[in-house]
């Protein structure tokens, strides 16, 4: 029987947060080990639940390593990094012969040591399992691609989507062809381009231009048999380490020589395309005032403070300028939501319906500026667990620690205790701020809250807001990159 092991170490590194990213940021987001990676998915659509779905069916013997899953944050500490690698290792190790592995990794992990974890640990699974098996790999579309990477015997597959709702069908793909890889039916080959040039996450989308057409482009070269997978990496642009930039990561079917002309034309295609990726931001004022004049719901990006790209949300910049311009007496709600543990245990000290006087903000982001004091009225509380419904991770238990729904005035804010994708509806749904009661909603994120509020707003605004995840790439203060970059140079 063909026997596969199976694993996933995955963190996005923001190099501009002052926190690390340690075990227990691992812990915080899910930490399955062994058998646990069996059950423990329930119904997410994400890779490792698919790398289970396809090889169950092929009737294969999967060997469970460990999951580990950090979400976006700070650099990671070596110590805990050898702690969660060193775990997977001593299971592949354990489990004697296979004939492959299956990992889904991000691609932009940072170790305090290391700027290229992805690299690091491909090449001591390989060094573990030996030559000949084939290490089949999932990867986000914003990982930071390098030479490093391109390892034999090891293939890669990216998402397609931004926003990212292909995370289950990247995981298919993977499993699928390492299945050919092993029964030999396929011989992946790995090829890449890249540009020094860094894309907005604003700008990112693949749905529209100018990615577009390269995205579809790509797709055409899959299609006429030319590549296998044709995968388009724009980056996550928060990090500041050498040779980042937008890549074209192509697999092939044995054909070396044609994967990487397909990769340097792609790469040529975003280059000649650069300055449509200028993102449009609009005034974090203008944003609250056209919201609070205009009819229906306005949903804007404070895209400055995004969890999903390594920031603590909890800045206080968009509070901070809702009460400057009186929308807490607007007559109209507005939503949004801040991390802050220690105002959420405050809250349930004080209990529902208690009016409180609270410093709200900036616990984790002190230099990104001052706490915002406020007077207000517990609404509700709660234990922050809820399913995500929307696409994209559909079926993922979101766990956001201790939630209190705070008024102060017409403004509503879910204080959370743990930072979390902000991809969902849920995130204020499932403590009863239904979106079609506001007349203006701010979600901490740069383009996948388009798909699940997309539905709900009369029109979507994204904020250009100060912060780790700034959208304005000229803001970006970078030293350890390649240069020239563009759009900074």
């Amino acid at each position: 029987m063909t026997r596969v092991a199976i694993g996933s170490l995955m963190q996005e590194t923001n190099t501009f947060v002052p926190f690390p990213t340690t075990l227990r940021t691992f812990e915080a987001f899910y930490l399955h080990r062994g058998e646990e990676m069996l059950s423990r998915y329930g119904a997410a659509r994400v890779e490792v639940p698919a790398f289970l779905s396809v090889f169950r069916e092929a009737g294969v013997e999967v060997v469970p390593t460990i999951a580990a899953h950090a979400g976006a944050s700070g650099i990671v500490a070596r110590a805990d990094f050898e702690m969660l690698l060193g775990e997977m290792l001593a299971r592949i190790r354990a489990a004697g012969k296979l004939d492959g592995v299956a990992l889904a990794l991000h691609g932009a992990m940072v170790v305090e040591d290391e700027p290229d974890a992805e690299a690091e640990i491909v090449r001591r699974v390989r060094e573990v399992v030996g030559p000949g098996v084939p290490i089949g790999v999932s990867l986000d579309l914003h990982g930071h691609i390098t030479a490093a990477m391109l390892q034999d015997g090891v293939f890669y597959v990216g998402y397609r989507e931004y926003p990212h709702v292909d995370m289950w069908e990247t995981g298919e793909r993977v499993a699928r062809l390492l299945l050919d890889a092993i029964a030999g039916r396929r011989r992946p080959v790995m090829a890449l381009a890249k540009r020094h040039m860094i894309v907005s996450a604003v700008r990112a989308t693949t749905g529209a231009e100018p990615l577009a057409s390269i995205v579809r482009e790509a797709r055409r070269h899959e299609a006429a048999g030319a590549c296998l997978h044709a995968s388009l990496f724009p980056v996550q642009p928060w990090l500041d380490v050498p040779d980042l930039g937008f890549a074209a990561l192509v697999c092939a079917d044995g054909d070396k020589a044609s994967a990487q002309r397909i990769a340097d034309d792609l790469a040529a295609r975003a280059w000649e395309a650069r300055h449509g990726f200028e993102p449009e931001l609009v005034p974090l004022d203008e944003a609250i005032r056209t919201g609070l004049s205009a009819s229906g719901t306005t949903v804007v990006s404070d895209i400055g403070d995004s969890p999903s790209g390594g920031a603590a949300a909890d800045s206080a910049a968009v509070l901070r300028a809702l009460l400057r311009l009186g929308a807490d007496r607007a007559g109209r709600l507005t939503y949004l939501t801040l991390c802050d543990g220690a105002a959420a245990a405050k809250a349930l000290a004080a209990g529902p319906g208690a009016r409180i006087r609270l410093r709200l903000g900036h616990h984790a982001s002190p230099a990104d500026g001052a706490p915002v004091e406020v007077d207000a009225v517990v609404r509700s509380l709660s234990d922050g667990v809820f399913t995500m419904r929307d696409a994209g991770a559909e079926g993922s238990v979101v766990q956001l620690g201790l939630v209190a729904v705070l008024a102060i005035g017409d403004i509503r804010v879910a204080v959370r205790s743990n930072p979390a994708f902000e991809w969902d509806t849920g995130l204020f749904a499932a403590f009863g701020l239904e979106l079609r009661h506001a007349a203006l909603v701010f979600v901490k994120s740069p383009a996948h809250f388009r798909v699940a509020f997309g539905p709900h707003a009369a029109r979507i605004l994204v904020a250009d807001t100060p912060g780790p995840t700034c959208g304005n790439m000229r803001r970006l203060r970078l030293h350890r990159v390649t240069r020239p970059l563009f759009p900074l140079d």
